[in-house]
């Protein structure tokens, strides 16, 4: 084998193999890993093999890309692409899952490194995973799926479905608005935008407000409406809302999206929301922040799109750069921040107005660049698939993947959970590790 310490050793090669995009650093990190296919199989006298092909860019396949939400998360994989020496390219899904569709079939035959969708029908995931098997294309997915459907049951190239632990997310968001309403008004009647029925992202997000109402007795919640995630539909929701209940004091909306919606109502009809009506959102976007900032929004979770977008990159980098997740690590939830007035100054500088200091060390999220100190950089911690699903009905038949079974009976699950939490020295509520003293 040649002398990888010998800095012209290391040029040679990197001219002889398809290595664009990947600095010196990085061949290097490969090669001590083990993990430098293409450099090995050249200096064996066999066929080359790309280290990193430059076509191989990282797609952001999203259901819509008017919301703002799903710009930041597109605004953190993009910076994550680009620090770990990948091509990117955010695709607009307009609303349409078969658009979604067509466009990883497409992405499959540029010799892409691989993509991950928010997508707006988790049953065209089993589709995708079929064009992902053929194609040897790895991918990923936020937020929506099939009930019980996981990356087992779709094969080895459904590398990560990871969301925020939602449940626990809005219920704490909940609580803040029912504890601002509690204290003004002694209690009173609230109203609440949902997103798109059946999905779970929806399921959770409602289980977690419906819960925080126990703890607030004197409140009570009297009517929904669906907002679809969307401010123009939230506006027009939150105004039928009004027109239907005349003592509203709260509304507890599904995403910052619809919370925009949702104060752009109020104002219309003269309402003054943070005194008069209490709002909570949820996903920690600017716009939600801001309004926040300005008294007019109670709460948000701070799930950070951005880290959505670095998480899903970083993944498809290291499945493609040879790195293999243990079963425990193919379904991850992470705890988001429960964003108030008491917090928003500090949230505002690492993942708003940050003055372009990005908020994470995006090297750190690859295992290939950083295997000894890799750090996930937020509560990163494995799903229990029968937890997260519970509320749906099982399939006829239907039994925990083998691999995970298997997994979860060794202690797998735990285990990975006590890792991570030991790796995670970037905290997820502190400063951007870039930001200096």
């Amino acid at each position: 084998m040649p002398d990888f310490e010998d800095r012209k050793v290391v040029d040679r090669y990197m001219d002889r193999l398809d290595t664009r995009g990947v600095s010196r650093r990085d061949f290097l990190a490969l090669a001590s890993a083990g993990l430098s296919a293409g450099a090995a199989a050249t200096a064996l006298g066999l066929p080359s093999v790309a280290v990193a092909d430059p076509s191989g860019k990282i797609a952001y396949l999203a259901w819509s890309a008017s919301t703002e939400y799903n710009q930041l998360v597109s605004k953190g994989a993009e910076a994550a692409s680009k620090a770990l020496g990948q091509n990117y390219v955010f695709l607009d899904g307009q609303i349409d899952s078969t658009r979604q569709l067509n466009q990883f079939e497409q992405l499959t035959t540029t010799r892409a490194a691989g993509g991950f969708f928010n997508i707006l029908d988790g049953s065209a995931l089993r589709r995708v995973s079929k064009v992902a098997e053929d194609t040897k294309t790895y991918f990923g997915a936020i937020w929506d799926s099939v009930a019980w459907y996981t990356p087992f049951d779709a094969g080895d190239y459904y590398t990560l479905y990871a969301v925020p632990e939602e449940d626990d997310a809005h219920r704490r968001v909940s609580a803040e608005v029912l504890k601002a309403v509690t204290e003004k008004f002694g209690g009173g009647d609230v109203v609440a935008l949902t997103g798109t029925p059946g999905n779970w992202c929806e399921a959770a997000r409602n289980r977690g407000r419906d819960d925080a109402f126990k703890d607030f007795p004197k409140t009570r919640l009297v009517d929904t409406l669906p907002g679809k995630w969307l401010r123009e539909e939230s506006l027009r929701a939150t105004e039928d809302l009004l027109s239907r209940n005349k003592n509203i004091v709260g509304i507890i909306t599904q995403n910052d999206d619809e919370a925009q919606g949702a104060l752009a109502a109020l104002r219309n009809a003269g309402i003054k929301p943070g005194k008069d009506i209490f709002v909570g959102g949820a996903d920690g976007t600017s716009l939600g922040s801001q309004a926040i900032k300005r008294g007019l929004q109670t709460a948000t979770s701070g799930n950070s799109p951005v880290y959505t977008g670095a998480l899903f990159a970083a993944r498809i980098f290291d499945v493609t750069h040879g790195w293999q997740p243990r079963a425990a690590e193919r379904q991850l939830y992470w705890r988001a921040l429960t964003v108030t007035r008491d917090n928003i100054d500090s949230y505002i500088d690492r993942y708003v107005d940050n003055k372009d200091v990005e908020p994470f060390d995006y090297r750190k999220l690859s295992h290939v660049l950083h295997p000894n100190d890799w750090d996930p950089q937020a509560d990163l911690y494995p799903i229990d698939v029968e937890h997260h699903w519970r509320g749906y009905p099982k399939p006829d038949g239907w039994t925990l993947p083998k691999a995970y079974a298997e997994a979860k009976a060794r202690g797998e699950l735990e285990a990975v959970k006590a890792e991570y939490a030991d790796r995670n020295k970037i905290k997820f509520d502190g400063p951007s590790p870039n930001r200096k003293a």
